[in-house]
C-alpha cells in the first residue's frame, strides 16, 4: 500500500481497518516517502521531487501511528527514491503485566522484565526529578514500592553508594529479594505500605514512589496524609511518579487507562493529580508537574 499525497485522516482510516484485523505478530508493510527528503517540515506539509508531489509525514509520526493502533514499527527498508517500506508489527495484548491477575510483581512476572533505567522517557524526567529536589542534600530516602530498586540504582549513579541512608517497601517478597541482592546496604521490608507504623521508621528528607499509589490496593488519600505528617522532615521533599501509559509486548505505549475502557482514559489520574497538588500545597509545598510516558509530581518545602 502507497501513500504520496494523502492526509493523515485518510492514512489514518485505511490504517485503522488494516491493522484491526491482524494476528499478534503479523506484519503490515506501507510505502511513503522519505521523511528524510523533508527536513524541516510540518506534518502534512507538500512537497516536490522531479516533478511528483508528496506529503510529509516524519519518522516520529510513523512511530506514534503504529503506537495508536497497537503495533510496534520495525526498521524500515529502502523503497524506489524517494519512498520508503514502513512496517507495523501488531503486538500481543496478552503480554502485558497489566493483564496479569496473580504475582504481578514477582520476579518470574512480566514487569520484573522492565528495567526503567532503560526507558528514556523515565530516566529523562527522574533525573529532573532528583535534580529538583537536590538529590545531593538528602541522607535519608524512602522508596515506596520499590520493586527491584531501580530508583536506588539511578540515585547511587549520581552521587555514589553509602552517601545516603535508602529504605525500600514492597508487599512483593521476591521482589524484594532482588533489591536486597542489588543494593546489599540499603534496607528492605517486605510489607503494606498502607500500614506504616509497625515499622517504626522514623522520618526522611526524600520520599519516592514510582507507578504504585493508583494501585488499587494503596489508599493514596490516607497514604499521602501519613507520609506528609508523620514520615517526612520539616525540610522533607517527595517524588510521586505516575504512568501516563502502559506496558504491551514489550513496548511502552502511551496513554492512561481506567479499568473497563478500551483506549487512553486520563479522569482518574487528573484527579489524583489535582489532589495531591492541592493537600501538597496547603501543607507549604512547592509543587511541580511534568513528564510524559510517566508524570512526575515533584514538591519541595517552601521557606
Amino acid at each position: 500500500m502507497t501513500f504520496h499525497i494523502d492526509p493523515m485522516q485518510t492514512i489514518l482510516h485505511t490504517l485503522r481497518t488494516e491493522t484491526a484485523s491482524l494476528a499478534p505478530g503479523e506484519i503490515f508493510t506501507l510505502t511513503v516517502s522519505d521523511p528524510d527528503r523533508c527536513m524541516g517540515c510540518y506534518p502534512g506539509e507538500v512537497f516536490s521531487i522531479d516533478g511528483t508531489t508528496y506529503r510529509h509525514h516524519s519518522w516520529a509520526n510513523w512511530v506514534r501511528l503504529a503506537q495508536l493502533l497497537g503495533c510496534r514499527i520495525l526498521t524500515p527498508h529502502l523503497a524506489t527514491p524517494p519512498l520508503v517500506t514502513v512496517r507495523f508489527q501488531k503486538l500481543d495484548s496478552r503480554q502485558s503485566f497489566h493483564r496479569t491477575a496473580e504475582s504481578k510483581y514477582a520476579t518470574d512476572s512480566l514487569f520484573a522484565r522492565i528495567d526503567k533505567q532503560e526507558e528514556p522517557d523515565f530516566i529523562y524526567h527522574y533525573l529532573q526529578a532528583l535534580d529538583e529536589v537536590k538529590i545531593r542534600t538528602r541522607k535519608r530516602i524512602l522508596n515506596l514500592g520499590v520493586s527491584r530498586g531501580d530508583e536506588f540504582g539511578v540515585i547511587e549513579n549520581l552521587v555514589g553508594k553509602n552517601t545516603a541512608e535508602m529504605v525500600g517497601i514492597d508487599l512483593d517478597a521476591s521482589a524484594i529479594e532482588t533489591a536486597r541482592s542489588r543494593y546489599p546496604h540499603a534496607t528492605f521490608y517486605t510489607h503494606d505500605i498502607n500500614d506504616l507504623a509497625p515499622l517504626d521508621l522514623g522520618r526522611f528528607d526524600l520520599l519516592i514512589t514510582i507507578g504504585t499509589l493508583q494501585s488499587p490496593a494503596v489508599h493514596t488519600k490516607p497514604l499521602i496524609m501519613d507520609l506528609v505528617q508523620h514520615h517526612l522532615t520539616d525540610t522533607g521533599a517527595l517524588i510521586l511518579g505516575f504512568p501516563a501509559s502502559r506496558w504491551i509486548d514489550g513496548e511502552l505505549i502511551p496513554g492512561a487507562r481506567a479499568p473497563n475502557y478500551p483506549f487512553p482514559e486520563s479522569s482518574l489520574l487528573i484527579k489524583d493529580l489535582h489532589w495531591i497538588k492541592k493537600y501538597l500545597q496547603q501543607h507549604r509545598y512547592r509543587v511541580r508537574i511534568f513528564g510524559q510516558s510517566y508524570l512526575f509530581v515533584v514538591a519541595t518545602r517552601i521557606g
